[in-house]
């Protein structure tokens, strides 16, 4: 593998110096692209998109042929692991994903089993492959996956953006049912993940978006837990190189602190706390990514540069901050706000790591 040109992110979140804030977008390649519409367009399908290699490089590099990014992140879906295990994943246009066979009680749930990650995934790990070779070294590439809490959401409701009663339900009513769920998702998502990184993915993130609907305690238990057992068994260096992690538990503010000590190199932020006392609160001991609210985006270069510059101001001096989005960018932004995003980072971000 080519060596790397632009190691400024990898650096961040390893709290090394760097001579600016990094800065790269959840959901980068997406449909706020007219590139990523015409491709997904020619692939006929999102899952089609996602299965065949060569669409899946295209779109993942169409951001960094228009940005100055910092990173790269694999163009996937979460939902790929439990569809890998059998639960049927379509997508109804305007509804989102759906599966076919959602896990509701012991019987459905003790017929699962981790998947064979090469037979069953290996066309994720096969696009990492190529995207690293794409890439040639121009910036460092992102692995990842859903935590076992945010799947499960899916398997269990069958289904996104409800109201999680039905696995809030199972989680007080069976718990011991839930946890063997879980259990098995996080030994797949270890094995994903560790994949990836054998493919080529230089760093890697958790995605937790649902860990937020949790009580305090049962974000603990069903959430939190199972991404420290992942960040475990996760390589830590390859080629020589470190691996670092990334943890991301959207509306989680309330436990940064127990997060940051699970082990990850870096927790994610979304737009609902400071960074500044996130960063107080956390105590230099993960580097923080974020956190800035993607519907800003929707508004003015103006107003866009002043909140740039606010989270940049609220960091304050210093190494560890990964300039992000504090969610997925969504699919009605200008592409030139994007832009006008990373080039406040770039400009105004230097003043910080002198």
């Amino acid at each position: 593998m080519t060596a790397l040109k632009n190691d400024t992110f990898l650096r961040a979140l390893l709290r090394q110096p760097t001579d600016y804030t990094p800065v790269w977008m959840m959901r980068q390649a997406g449909r706020y692209l007219p590139e990523y519409r015409a491709t997904r367009k020619n692939a006929g399908s999102f899952l089609s998109l996602c299965k065949n290699t060569d669409f899946a490089t295209e779109v993942t590099m169409q951001p960094l042929d228009r940005y100055p990014l910092d990173a790269a992140i694999l163009f996937s879906d979460i939902l790929t692991v439990p569809d890998a295990m059998g639960l049927g994943l379509y997508f109804v246009e305007g509804e989102g994903p759906k599966f076919e066979r959602p896990v509701r009680d012991a019987a459905a749930i003790h017929k699962l089993h981790v998947p064979d990650i090469a037979a069953d995934l290996g066309y994720v790990t096969d696009a990492v492959s190529q995207i690293r070779k794409t890439l040639d070294g121009r910036v460092p590439l992102i692995g990842f996956s859903g935590s076992p809490w945010t799947l499960a959401t899916y398997m269990v409701e069958g289904q996104g953006g409800t109201d999680f009663l039905t696995i809030k339900k199972m989680a007080y009513a069976e718990p011991a049912l839930l946890h063997h769920l879980l259990d098995i998702i996080a030994q797949t998502v270890t094995l994903y993940l560790n994949a990836q990184i054998e493919a080529g993915a230089q760093a890697v993130m958790i995605f937790d978006s649902w860990g937020g609907a949790l009580s305090h305690n049962a974000y603990r238990e069903f959430s939190l837990a199972y991404m420290e057992k992942i960040v475990a068994g996760l390589i830590k260096q390859r080629d020589g190189s470190p691996v670092p992690s990334i943890v991301f538990t959207k509306g989680g503010a309330l436990w940064l602190e127990a997060q940051a000590a699970i082990g990850a190199d870096a927790l994610g932020l979304d737009w609902t706390v400071d960074i500044g006392e996130a960063r107080k609160r956390v105590g230099g001991q993960v580097a923080l990514q974020g956190n800035m609210d993607p519907a800003i985006l929707l508004s003015t270069p103006e107003a866009i540069e002043k909140e740039v510059a606010s989270i940049l101001a609220s960091y304050g001096h210093g190494h560890g901050h990964v300039f992000n989005l504090g969610h997925g960018i969504t699919q009605h932004t200008p592409p030139e706000n994007a832009e006008a995003m990373i080039k406040a980072v770039k400009a105004l971000s230097p003043q910080y790591h002198v």
